[in-house]
């Protein structure tokens, strides 16, 4: 796919995200009026309004792919560096998806000590994968805004991102070293017993 069909491809995605999300705004409008929840589901914290959503998941969507493009093409190509780019970004926006719609089923059939367990095997498969991308992050929440809307799981998400990113980029790295180290001066102190 080309720069141009991509950037093209960027804004139709743009357009069916804001299309949806302000035709769920309608809906719940005209069923019972637009829902706000409080972070962490308590009543004590800010209620936040599901029309955020409106405005930030166009803009996010928007801005994410963005960031896909420019980490795949070079300003002056006109195909992308690699050409099997879009099935890993593929892969990591289901990722994303899948995960978040979990998250919100867990949620909506009251499994909240489930959906924690499930944030914690996250930390686990953030330090094997890299979850802090920007597609699993725009898979994360669109899948969740129908349950929470559009501002929490934007937090969430970007929170998750960050605790991914030091968890691949830094921890881990860190870990392997110690382990190869270990691994290694273990190999020459068994050579030092045999010899």
């Amino acid at each position: 796919m080309n720069q141009k069909a991509f950037s093209r491809n960027i804004l139709y995605f743009t357009a069916v995200v804001a299309i949806s999300i302000w035709a769920l705004l309608a809906w719940d409008y005209y069923h019972g009026g637009v829902q706000s929840h409080h972070f962490l589901a308590k009543e004590e914290m800010p209620a936040i309004s599901n029309w955020w959503g409106g405005l930030l998941l166009p803009l996010l969507t928007w801005f994410l792919l963005y960031r896909i493009k420019q980490k795949n093409y070079d300003p002056n190509e006109e195909y992308a560096k690699s050409p099997d780019f879009f099935r890993r970004e593929f892969r990591g926006f289901i990722g994303g998806l899948l995960f978040g719609t979990l998250l919100s089923v867990l949620f909506s059939l009251g499994q909240t000590d489930l959906a924690g367990m499930l944030m914690l095997g996250l930390l686990m498969v953030a330090f094997l994968f890299p979850i802090y991308r920007p597609e699993c992050l725009l898979g994360f929440v669109l899948s969740m805004t129908y349950t929470f809307g559009g501002v929490l799981p934007t937090i969430i998400g970007l929170l998750l991102c960050v605790i991914g990113l030091v968890l691949y980029g830094y921890i881990r790295p860190a870990v392997l070293y110690i382990v190869s180290k270990g691994v290694l001066m273990l190999s020459l102190y068994k050579q030092k017993i045999n010899s």
